[in-house]
């Protein structure tokens, strides 16, 4: 019996396992053991993704949250350690760039417990950037790198992985699986038709500390959202940290703030709308399987693919730049390029680490 140890943490953590842990269910030699860090602690942040994604529930939730980045790191360490120790698994799966996945490669690294990441091999290039950080140094602590896209793997060829003791896959994207099978699950928002938005409006999401931190970053961001409000309504989910930033910023907000909402409420609300305006990697990609149009509020983003193709638009935090790049939302754009596999993610995923490990075991 294969045992995994899979840590999660954060909303974008929980949509991806969701995806690999169906699989492991339907799977009588897989028995996965579930990790909550805390850092998303939240009930519209936490607790609905594992009643509406059907997530088993965590065997652990260390409760760890509203913490520096250092200090988060190292109690989730800790705990994670202890958890590791006594549970003794094959494999630790780790998922994405927040601090959940740097504690649990860690952990396990020091351990010397075989190591998966899964969404390995994005880069933005920008080392100020803590997710940067975090990815770049899972990827080197890791036995099994499962990369979402070919631009991905030739990311890791570029830093010299392939000559390293450590096996680089493309996978395809388990957010693309989780979007294919939870979009005929959607629901829709209690508030939805109050606010009459019709098919109008665009879906915004800014949580990155890059943009919440920055006074101007995220004064130039609320006034661009004001001006395209006065076109197309603009209706933003908010992040309860944000939401406590932007309150106190005294800055002045026409459009639409909303409480954080559930996966298949986000879905709905992606499905109806005209375009994106995110700073959220995962978002970025939501958009793009269900053919709609972004603008992304970074300077830099990992998802280059979509970029270079012309899907989406690179903004940061400039004023005529966000506004400016809401225009090309009118221009024919194709969606068709198969950039993140066939929506089987999640089944390549645990067929590899049975492989792997019967494999290592030989």
């Amino acid at each position: 019996m294969l045992k995994i140890v899979t840590i999660v943490g954060a909303r974008p953590q929980f949509i991806k396992a969701a995806t690999v842990s169906r699989v492991i269910r339907s799977r009588s030699d897989i028995n996965e053991i579930i990790v909550h860090t805390g850092q998303h602690f939240d009930k519209n942040m936490s607790e609905i993704f594992f009643t509406d994604m059907d997530i088993p529930r965590p065997n652990y939730n260390l409760q760890i949250e509203s913490l520096p980045h250092g200090a988060m790191t190292g109690r989730m360490l800790e705990g994670i350690e202890k958890i590791l120790v006594k549970e003794n698994p094959d494999w630790v799966l780790v998922y994405g760039d927040t601090n959940s996945t740097l504690a649990g490669a860690l952990a396990a690294s020091k351990l010397h417990i075989k190591l998966a990441h899964v969404e390995a091999g994005l880069r933005s290039y920008n080392m100020r950037s803590p997710e940067e950080v975090n990815r770049i140094i899972t990827d080197r602590l890791s036995s099994l790198l499962f990369c979402p896209s070919d631009i991905a793997v030739k990311n890791l060829e570029k830093e010299g992985f392939n000559d390293l003791p450590i096996s680089v896959l493309n996978v395809g994207d388990v957010m693309f699986d989780a979007v294919q099978y939870y979009s005929q699950r959607t629901r829709k928002p209690s508030w939805f038709d109050d606010i009459a938005i019709s098919n109008e409006y665009a879906l915004t999401t800014v949580h990155r500390a890059e943009n919440t931190d920055d006074p101007e970053r995220l004064k130039n961001i609320v006034i661009a959202l004001n001006k395209i409000h006065e076109s197309v309504p603009v209706v933003l989910p908010l992040h309860p940290r944000t939401r406590k930033i932007l309150l106190n910023s005294g800055l002045e907000v026409h459009f639409h703030i909303i409480e954080p909402v559930g996966y298949l409420e986000m879905l709905f609300l992606l499905q109806r709308c005209k375009f994106v305006l995110t700073d959220s990697g995962g978002l970025q990609k939501e958009a793009y399987f269900l053919k709609k149009r972004c603008v992304i509020l970074r300077d830099e983003t990992e998802w280059t693919e979509l970029v270079s193709h012309g899907v989406h638009k690179l903004a940061g935090a400039e004023v005529k730049a966000i506004f400016s790049a809401a225009d090309f939302m009118h221009q024919e754009i194709d969606f068709s390029l198969p950039f993140y596999g066939d929506g089987k993610a999640a089944e390549n995923i645990v067929d590899s680490l049975l492989h792997t490990l019967s494999y290592s075991n030989k």
